[in-house]
């Protein structure tokens, strides 16, 4: 039995697709959610539904009982109240329940920077996650993407509109990127092969050498239109995230993450390339996923 956490959210529900589309035999397919109606038709006639939240000990319980795999991925909460208390929350409950119910393997979403990042913000809060789950001695593989290509759709109406890339990152430098759809099938493969032990990670780096700017002129010919880097500086950016809604603690942490990416540089060109686990180029992306999110 596979346990899904997360199955309606950008990684995920792209998981659980990869599953129910997998010709090998699963052992059955149990999910964890908050609000079942947001599970596509297939889902809800093919898997087992716990409803809540998998921060919750009682919920988290019910959906592991049985199951020897699980994914594990801790959403990210613009409205927690602290970040580390947020990634704690869920991680105790799961350690929990791998101590409790057999539990044999945890396929996690992670980031690099292990033994580099400081003062990170949300990285520092999703490593110390992992080794508080590896210390249950659960066979476990940490996903370690860097910038999710994904983080550009935030910004979808400010570059279709404005032709207008803002970043708080360094503009020149190299910044590796990871597309979801990479992380969900490695962590299908994963959660379908029945014979990996031990724990690591699993570096997950797209092929491309872009920096921010790069990535702009790619942007620019797949829209065919301008669009430039302008950037911002990181209280700008806590500003930002407080306008759209975000506690203080959350955009604090997201501050500091950028200022360790800026100052320790973990997701840049010293992060070899993966292209075996994570193969999704950035032109490839625009043109299949940020190009027509733009058009629609």
């Amino acid at each position: 039995m596979i346990v899904v956490t997360t199955p309606t959210g950008q990684i995920g529900g792209q998981v659980l697709d990869r599953l129910l589309d997998a010709p090998e035999d699963t052992g059955g397919i149990r999910v964890i959610v908050r609000d079942s109606a947001r599970l596509s038709a297939r889902a809800r006639d093919r898997v087992e539904v716990v409803r809540g939240s998998h921060a919750d000990p009682t919920a988290l319980k019910e959906a592991c009982a049985g199951a020897d795999r699980v994914f594990w991925l801790v959403p990210p909460t613009p409205g927690a109240d602290t970040v580390e208390g947020h990634f704690r929350a869920f991680t105790e409950p799961l350690c929990e329940v791998i101590g409790q119910q057999g539990v044999e393997r945890v396929v996690g979403v992670s980031t690099l920077g292990r033994g580099v990042a400081k003062n990170a913000g949300q990285i520092s809060a999703s490593l110390a996650a992992d080794e508080a789950i590896a210390a249950t001695g659960v066979h476990y593989r940490a996903l370690c993407p860097p910038f999710l290509m994904e983080n550009l759709l935030h910004q979808a109406q400010s570059i279709r509109d404005a032709g207008v890339l803002r970043v708080a990152l360094i503009p020149d430098r190299v910044l590796r990127t990871c597309a979801t759809r990479d992380i969900a099938a490695e962590a299908a493969r994963l959660l379908l092969a029945p014979d990996w032990t031990g724990q690591r990670d699993v570096p997950l780096v797209g092929p491309d050498d872009l920096t921010p700017e790069g990535m702009a002129g790619v942007l620019s010919e797949v829209l065919g239109r301008a669009v430039r880097v302008e950037r911002t500086s990181t209280e700008e950016h806590r500003e930002t995230l407080r306008r759209f809604g975000a506690t203080e603690a959350w955009a604090r942490g997201l501050a500091d993450m950028v200022d360790a990416l800026n100052e320790q540089d973990f997701y840049g060109a010293d992060a070899p390339t993966t292209p075996e686990s994570a193969p999704t180029g950035f032109r490839a992306w625009c043109e299949e996923v940020f190009g027509p999110a733009v058009a629609r």
